[in-house]
């Protein structure tokens, strides 16, 4: 096993284990290992979470994305007029009882959802992540609202996070990863793999 690939094994158990975001995990894992290997990338690291939680989580796992998803369809149908689209582990199948939800939200006006949260008098945080991918001279910050919403099948609050993006933003939103699988979803995209209890 390379160095990169015991990095990779690392990173996937602090995501699946703590919860914590890929860059982060991938930080800190480089870190423990004193290594200046070059880190894995988001789908090797993906890899290394599916087979991090086939072998440790494979009983629970799916019944706590399921739980997740339906936060998620929750979401998505209030906030519909933002056309949402689910990203991240629970859009991608890899998330745990520990995941956060993260909803891509595409607004003519940002604004406009936070104004949303407020008339529908839901509590919310306000704060900023930097954009994903390849990003342009100037360009700020995104901003994302994260509100709590309760779960019953998991019996806890779960995270759910509205990243909030400018409505041309929305042009290279479905663009596919190396094995053609989207990187976000639709409510109705959503919903077929509720149905059929599968992966993207």
């Amino acid at each position: 096993m390379s160095t990169t690939d015991e990095i990779a094994a690392a990173a996937a158990r602090l995501v699946v284990e703590e919860g914590m975001e890929y860059a982060a995990a991938k930080r800190k894992a480089a870190r423990d290992f004193s290594s200046r290997a070059w880190r894995p990338d988001n789908e090797q690291l993906e890899a290394a979470v599916r087979e991090h939680i086939a072998i440790f989580c494979a009983d629970t796992q799916p019944a706590e994305l399921r739980a997740l998803r339906e936060v998620a369809a929750l979401w998505m149908e209030r906030l519909a007029e933002f056309r949402p689209h689910l990203s991240g582990a629970v859009w991608r199948g890899t998330a745990t009882r520990l995941s956060s939800v993260r909803l891509d939200l595409y607004c003519d006006d940002t604004k406009a959802a936070e104004i949303a949260l407020i008339n529908a008098g839901v509590d919310y945080d306000s704060g900023s992540v930097e954009r994903p991918g390849q990003r342009r001279a100037g360009d700020e910050p995104l901003h994302v609202l994260t509100v709590s919403s309760p779960s019953r099948a998991l019996g806890e609050a779960v995270s759910v996070h509205l990243l909030l993006h400018d409505t041309d933003d929305q042009r290279g939103a479905l663009k596919p990863d190396a094995q053609g699988r989207s990187w976000r979803g639709d409510l109705a995209a959503l919903r077929r793999l509720l149905c059929a209890g599968a992966t993207p």
